[in-house]
């Protein structure tokens, strides 16, 4: 199963540098089975960092084929990679565009991590474009720590309980129908 990445923006109430209140609106990644379960997370999730109250203003899918933490980095970055594949019918070189998030602290730094990140890749590829994302924190179901076999069995429930189609309804009823009344005139 591929993982789906809902991008949530939230707003709230933020103290600023100068100690003033700020109303400010940030996008946060969680990794969901649907729109719904997104923004249950979401609000499980904010509501751990965030004692005033907050407001989800989107939801939506997030376009990244992978997303790549790695220790002591503070930021999100978005790269570009461009897979490369020879086409031996046309004769040509064709690029198959995706996107990365990894975690950085710096733009050279995310460059080195997105190459350790597709070390394991067999093709050729090249990275077009990175850029720092406004992502602020990514909260995926597994982070891979030891007990999380209750986060585990719900994930499994949520997955289970896909709604079933519901089976055709035959009827095979018969209904005797009174002969129509003649009207006279």
């Amino acid at each position: 199963m591929s993982t789906i990445w809902y991008e949530c923006k939230v707003k709230y109430r933020k103290i600023d540098e100068t100690g003033g209140q700020k109303v400010t609106t940030e996008p946060y990644l969680v990794d969901a089975l649907s729109f719904t379960e997104a923004e249950r997370r979401i609000n499980e999730e904010m509501s751990a960092y965030i004692s005033e109250e907050f407001k989800i203003m989107n939801i939506k899918v997030a376009n990244y084929a992978e997303i790549h933490p790695f220790e002591n980095a503070d930021r999100w970055f978005r790269s570009k990679v461009s897979l490369l594949a020879y086409d031996e019918e046309s004769g040509k070189e064709r690029k198959t565009n995706m996107y990365l998030l990894v975690q950085a602290n710096d733009v050279k730094e995310a460059f080195d991590n997105t190459i350790s990140a597709m070390k394991g890749t067999m093709g050729d590829y090249t990275i077009p474009a990175i850029s720092e994302s406004p992502i602020l924190d990514v909260f995926p179901y597994f982070s891979g720590e030891e007990g999380e076999l209750e986060q585990l069995e719900r994930f499994n429930a949520l997955k289970a309980s896909k709604p079933e189609v519901a089976a055709e309804i035959v009827d095979r009823m018969e209904f005797e129908t009174a002969p129509e009344e003649e009207v006279v005139v």
